[in-house]
């Protein structure tokens, strides 16, 4: 097995130590994307943070674990025809092979001999319970953990579950690839960019990457795995010659198979902070939730549109930190919002080297807006209840403003969660290899 990173090594205190990863965003460890202004945001571009380093963003994200929603595994199922993406099929993955759960029992939906080591927030802080308390009084169940049950239901709260052992961050690379490396029959490169998949006929045959200033060709023998996240996989398909065709021909890329669905369909959770003063009490120091809250705005959805975490400090933009002036001492709930909206991918150019265009189109259903105003009432419900109290002093950001204040908050306030996802949609093709997005 060959597998290529365009990124570096993962042995660096930045990637281990889970607390520092605010610090990655904008280094040598992520790709840096920023998408293109949008009106809707008053003409704001979003910075697109994605991890270019062994283990990609499992490597710089707040290592918190989260399976999905029955809802969404099901949706899969639906489109794809295959009943293997469906819930219970896997569920009975995340118990056979997936998780090893280092918890309180519950064999009907963690489990314990996977690969994955998989925890509970470690030393809950008094805050997270409070803020439990105040999820509870505002509406939302009480679960034991996130991960079970409480991806069944219309909502609910629960600590949180990390991928962190011994204080150490468990990346996908560092829990699936590297126990392996001393096997003769696996090879990992770094500093090497694929840039095309090359074909015979609609068999994929071999592999170009750039290493070590030299363009490079690996053999295919099984199967090619494309696993570069929501902005690189349907750029390296495009440059391959598969994707929509208006698209490729506008570039000059010869078109090999014709599929509408890559690079569009671009969606990401929206994400936006509500921000409290503190008290003398603090929340954790941890620039990572202990905490997680989700919730629906519409009973008529079929799983939560709407989750939260809280952290210490200010989430806040500059435009929206210029305008509420946080104090450094707060504390804030980060709040992301399932969109309606669609965005895309578009290349700029044929060669490899030529970056692409990211068109988030946030906002671009004015139903986002409507769900926006309907979740901040439960935000703000949650921060201001009475358990947090001994917590809170006064609210900072947004605080009872009128609609047209509140649509400033958003349109000056939205960022990403950077969960981009979608992009990668393709029809069944009779060629021997697999995509991952």
């Amino acid at each position: 097995m060959l597998l290529l990173e365009a990124g570096g090594t993962d042995e660096t205190d930045l990637v281990a130590n889970p607390n520092r990863w605010p610090m990655t965003l904008g280094s040598e460890l992520d790709w840096g994307f920023v998408a293109e202004p949008n009106r809707n945001l008053n003409g704001r571009a979003i910075r697109y943070s994605m991890g270019k380093v062994l283990g990609g963003g499992s490597s710089i994200n707040v290592s918190t674990w989260s399976r999905g929603h029955r809802a969404d595994w099901d949706f899969y199922a639906s489109e794809s025809g295959d009943p293997s993406w469906g819930y219970e099929a896997v569920l009975d993955l995340y118990r056979r092979r997936v998780e090893a759960w280092d918890g309180s029992p519950d064999p009907e939906y963690r489990g314990t001999h996977g690969t994955v080591h998989v925890k509970p927030a470690a030393e809950p802080r008094p805050f997270a319970f409070a803020l439990l308390e105040g999820a509870e009084s505002a509406g939302l169940q009480r679960f034991s953990n996130p991960n079970g049950r409480m991806m069944e239901a219309a909502g609910g709260c629960a600590l949180v579950d990390e991928t962190v052992r011994d204080g150490k961050r468990q990346s996908i690379f560092r829990s699936y690839v590297y126990p392996l490396m001393a096997q003769p029959n696996i090879t990992v490169l770094t500093g090497a960019l694929a840039v095309r998949i090359l074909f015979d006929r609609r068999r994929a045959t071999s592999v170009e990457f750039h290493y070590q200033g030299k363009t490079v060709r690996a053999k295919v023998t099984r199967e090619v795995i494309l696993s570069l996240g929501a902005i690189h996989t349907p750029k390296l398909l495009m440059q391959s010659g598969l994707g929509d065709e208006t698209e490729l021909q506008r570039v000059g890329i010869p078109v090999l198979q014709a599929l509408p669905g890559v690079a569009r369909n671009l969606h990401d959770h929206i994400a936006f902070g509500c921000v409290w003063e503190n008290t003398d009490k603090t929340p954790s120091p941890f620039p990572r939730s202990q905490t997680a809250c989700f919730w629906k705005t519409s009973p008529e959805l079929d799983a939560p549109n709407f989750y939260a975490y809280s952290h210490q400090g200010p989430d806040v933009t500059p435009e929206n930190g210029a305008r509420f002036k946080p104090p450094s001492a707060c504390w804030s709930l980060a709040v992301g919002m399932r969109p309606k909206s669609r965005g895309a991918i578009h290349l700029t150019g044929a060669d490899p080297a030529d970056p692409v265009k990211i068109d988030a189109n946030y906002l671009g259903d004015p139903q986002d807006l409507k769900d926006l105003m309907a979740g901040l009432s439960m935000v703000r419900e949650i921060g201001n209840s009475a358990p947090l109290r001994p917590f809170t002093g006064r609210e900072v950001a947004p605080g009872p403003l009128n609609r047209t204040e509140l649509e400033r908050f958003f349109r000056d306030g939205l960022g990403t969660f950077w969960h981009q996802s979608g992009t990668a949609k393709m029809a069944w093709m009779q060629c021997r290899w697999s995509i991952a997005n």
